[in-house]
């Protein structure tokens, strides 16, 4: 699809524009952009606002659930005025007003095995922002088969995870490569039992959409058959690689 920048989007986004990496060219091709962001938690709200201040041209929200008093504290799209509304329709809003040109699409519901591929097939990159592995194992699943690229994050206490695949390449390994167990617990992702830092929300959804940047622009290096390891307590950072089995 082709795309022209107006006189208005040049101003928008001139201080991006300006970094070789980018220029015009990279600007129409994060325009031209559509990714869907799977959960509008910690992890996506964080990623859909980075993203949509970028100027991702289509950001899809998918979930069901409503906005609570203890979700305001590292779900950085709402306030107090906000609880008990729907998040999808709350945050869509609030992107909208942050930039006009983006298309928000939103979908009420969970994703399941009967709706994900009439979903997904309409983006090129998935951003993970669920909280349990079923989910995320659905969506590594499904971005295997329809090829996909998929950016996958995790927090719990001061710590976050995050996975950058590319399934157009044969080679790359998957979600299920590093967790291989048969049945994982979603304990080590509960927040409300094991709790979260709000900034440890923020730096690792912020992360997932610095992935998804560099991967419409190709620029930089990705973490292909690597996990981020972030340790926000002793403020480390580590990458661990995994192989395709």
């Amino acid at each position: 699809m082709k795309v022209n920048l107006n006189k208005s989007q040049i101003e928008r986004f001139s201080r991006q524009l300006v970094l070789k990496n980018i220029g015009a060219n990279g600007q129409k091709k994060i325009l031209s952009t559509k990714i869907l962001i799977v959960g509008v938690g910690g992890l996506g709200c964080p990623a859909a606002e980075s993203l949509v201040r970028a100027g991702v041209g289509t950001i899809g929200l998918i979930d069901n659930d409503i906005v609570n008093l203890s979700n305001i504290h590292r779900q950085s799209l709402f306030s107090s005025k906000d609880i008990k509304k729907s998040k999808v329709s709350v945050a869509a809003k609030k992107l909208r007003e942050i930039n006009p040109f983006t298309k928000i699409k939103t979908y009420k519901s969970r994703l399941t095995k009967n709706n994900i591929k009439n979903i997904i097939k309409n983006y090129e990159i998935i951003i993970d922002g669920s909280d349990n592995f079923k989910t995320k194992f659905l969506i590594n699943d499904y971005c295997i088969k329809f090829k996909k690229k998929l950016i996958t994050g995790a927090i719990s206490k001061f710590d976050g995870h995050v996975f950058t695949f590319d399934f157009r390449d044969k080679k790359t390994a998957s979600l299920k490569n590093f967790y291989q167990e048969k049945k994982i617990s979603d304990d080590i992702l509960n927040c409300e039992f094991d709790g979260v830092l709000g900034t440890t929300a923020a730096i690792v959804g912020t992360t997932q959409a610095n992935e998804a940047l560099k991967m419409i622009m190709e620029i930089g290096q990705n973490l292909k058959n690597q996990i981020l390891i972030i340790d926000l307590l002793n403020l480390n950072f580590r990458k661990v690689k995994f192989k395709k089995k």
